[in-house]
């Protein structure tokens, strides 16, 4: 992306942004990445960075665990495995092997489940794979403390026994040696010592020459002689040759593993990439989740839809010193190309900037920000700012002649993918001539189609945006009667300076203010006060409008509430019918069981007796007997204690009976062969046949 001028990260702030990601990160590999941040302008590959990012955020708030466990910087270690003859420690082996061992393990985390749900983390492990012969070789030659193993060679196996068996030996002839001497009373308080790597004994001086040996050395007062007994010269001689033989093998080792590892030096390096990618990542999804960033809607266009979006730096601020940090919400696209901001001094018109050159760096250097998930941000390939006094002494250029070098170079180079920010346009020069190239140097910028934020104070810039299609007033709103700034951006209206209102704020003598005022052009005065009453009426409306949401809200909320509760007084009713209707299959059961057991009893006694009349006298009582379902029935008692059948046809308002669960309800409804019966609340669908009209006995009496 070009950026001009050069300062323009500084001047945004984009800088201090890396510094922070810089801290989260563990691997060198990864602090080069954050120290070497640049902002691209490829969709595709923004589109990953964030992606992948987003990916790790979700990780974290999900407190899962990914196995990132290696921070070492060995990359050293690694090109030496490459180069022929080198030989590497038992030491670098180990950190080679842990290396190995957090790559299994990632490689372990990305199960099948897991790459599906985080695709774009898993393409930082495609295009590599884990090897395990790297710990299988090393664990061969080396133990867990990172020494060389006996079983390494043979030679080394050896060398390494006779090695013990020659110390042991030592030991035992210099325990004597040492018996002897104290004895003699020629010893030291220091029993024994090492000289060069020799064992020797520590005697008085006076009695060196009575003991046989080599002599290597005193100490320093001169009362103590360091002395490698005759006895024990050839052992000394032979430990130290087997000492000498035992490092050479074990150098010979080292340099064979080496060797045998140095085809994996490509592979190891990759290892170590990957690594280092995903502590990247992790560092850039810290950063995120400390400055609440999401990921937005990516578009390759050049747009600014932004909601709610805060500046990261304001906001991590606030967060500590526990203020409230307001959102901005801006949208800048073909249709409104040029933002003019107005408004107080000291009101949030730069910050407000800032926010939005800031956040469009850093989504497009791959960082998540602080803005609604909802916000939709396009790519654009050009970043020009021309923020505060940009003097220059070294080529004698006055605040007004910087400010129209940069001018020169946003006419010059600015296009439709070109995304700029102008403090304070025209500002430096005489308000009206200063005014006038203003207004031309925008109507110039809009022409590009070029999309960008400008702020000022000139009137003339504000009357422009009104009539010019592309340009729209926004102002930062202002707390008149408490004379404090809202740091609200208010879009669609130009806003008033606040001159007379800030100096009143800070305590000037009204009769200055009063003086000023006279001083000023009638009609211009009378415009700004407009404007003042304007912004004050918006914030009343706004407040306004605000309540009347909650409002609405409210009766929504009622409204769900009440629908919530006819619903369940339906199937309360639904509920109670079907009761209704078991009870009477219930009763239904209960006569049929007990029809059957009689009927059973009834052929018992016609195969046991002789009088067959009896039996089937009984059987005829039993299966003729009048009314016999009706007292069975509880309900059916019921409904024909209250209701009285008429054999009259069935009409609109009728009351009628069902005749199978014997409930009574109205008609409301004849369809052809079916009527419409409203039972209690609840409406149902009947067959004409299976209906009796009824009334009741009361009304009757």
């Amino acid at each position: 992306m070009l950026l001009y001028p050069q300062s323009t990260p500084t001047q945004l702030e984009f800088t201090k942004v890396k510094t922070l990601l810089h801290s989260h990160c563990n691997t060198e590999f990864a602090k080069e990445k954050a120290e070497e941040l640049r902002v691209h302008n490829h969709k595709k590959y923004i589109e990953t960075e964030l992606n992948q990012t987003n990916e790790f955020k979700l990780i974290q708030q999900q407190s899962q665990y990914f196995p990132l466990d290696f921070t070492l910087n060995i990359s050293r270690h690694i090109k030496l495995l490459s180069i022929a003859g080198a030989t590497l420690s038992g030491e670098q082996f180990l950190q080679i092997k842990s290396l190995s061992e957090n790559i299994n393990n990632i490689y372990r985390w990305f199960d099948a489940e897991r790459k599906l749900a985080y695709p774009f983390l898993t393409q930082l492990i495609e295009q590599s794979y884990y090897e395990k012969n790297v710990i299988a070789f090393i664990d061969e030659i080396l133990d867990e403390g990172g020494n060389v193993k006996d079983s390494a060679s043979e030679d080394l196996a050896r060398i390494r026994m006779s090695l013990y068996k020659k110390r042991n030996e030592l030991r035992r002839v210099f325990e004597r040696v040492l018996s002897k001497l104290a004895k003699a009373g020629y010893s030291a308080d220091i029993d024994e010592s090492f000289s060069n790597g020799r064992k020797v004994v520590a005697v008085f001086s006076e009695y060196k020459r009575q003991v046989k040996g080599i002599l290597h050395g005193e100490s320093d007062t001169r009362k103590t002689a360091f002395i490698e007994p005759e006895e024990t010269i050839q052992l000394n001689n032979d430990v130290f040759s087997l000492e000498y033989e035992e490092s050479k093998e074990v150098q010979k080792v080292l340099r064979d593993l080496t060797k045998k590892l140095s085809a994996y030096a490509p592979l190891l390096q990759s290892h170590l990439q990957i690594i280092g990618e995903f502590d990247f990542v992790k560092a850039k999804a810290k950063l995120a989740i400390e400055m609440n960033g999401n990921l937005p809607n990516i578009i390759d266009k050049a747009i600014v839809d932004l909601k709610d979006a805060y500046h990261p730096l304001l906001y991590l601020y606030n967060k500590v010193s526990g203020k409230n940090t307001i959102p901005v919400s801006i949208s800048l696209n073909d249709k409104n190309r040029i933002l003019v901001i107005s408004g107080p001094n000291a009101g949030g018109k730069t910050v407000t900037m800032k926010t939005i050159g800031l956040n469009q760096m850093m989504m497009q250097s791959g960082l998540l920000v602080p803005v609604n998930p909802t916000s939709t941000m396009g790519i654009f390939k050009q970043i020009f700012i021309h923020i505060g006094d940009e003097q220059s002494l070294e080529f004698e250029l006055s605040t007004y002649s910087s400010h129209l070098i940069s001018m020169k170079y946003f006419l010059e180079n600015a296009n439709g993918k070109t995304l700029f920010f102008i403090d304070e346009l025209g500002s430096g020069s005489d308000p009206n001539l200063g005014g006038a190239f203003a207004q031309v140097i925008m109507e110039e910028l809009c022409n590009k189609h070029s999309l960008g934020i400008v702020t000022t104070h000139y009137l003339n810039l504000k009357i422009m945006a009104s009539n010019t299609k592309g340009i729209v007033n926004a102002a930062m709103a202002f707390d008149e009667k408490n004379l404090l700034p809202m740091y609200q951006l208010i879009i669609g209206k130009p806003g008033s300076s606040y001159t007379f209102s800030i100096a009143q704020r800070i305590g000037l003598s009204h009769q200055l203010i009063n003086r000023a005022k006279n001083l000023v052009d009638d009609e211009h005065f009378k415009l700004d006060k407009l404007l003042n009453n304007t912004e004050q009426n918006l914030q009343q409306l706004n407040k306004e409008k605000v309540e009347l949401n909650k409002l609405l809200k409210e009766n929504e909320q009622l409204k769900k509430e009440m629908k919530a509760l006819m619903d369940k007084e339906k199937h309360k009713q639904q509920v109670e019918l079907l009761k209704h209707q078991n009870k009477v299959a219930e009763d239904r059961i209960v006569y049929l069981k007990d029809m059957e057991r009689k009927l059973k009893q009834v052929v018992f006694d016609y195969k046991k007796t002789d009088n067959k009349t009896e039996v089937i006298k009984n059987l005829q009582n039993l299966l003729f007997k009048k009314d016999d379902s009706v007292v069975v029935n509880k309900m059916v008692k019921k409904v024909n204690n209250k209701f009285k059948e008429l054999h009259q046809e069935i009409e609109i308002g009728s009351l009628v009976k069902l005749k199978k669960n014997y409930q009574v309800g109205e008609v409301k409804e004849l369809r052809g062969k079916r009527a419409i019966v409203q039972i209690g609340l609840l409406p149902m669908n009947v067959e004409l046949t299976d209906l009796v009209v009824v009334e009741k006995i009361e009304a009757e009496k």
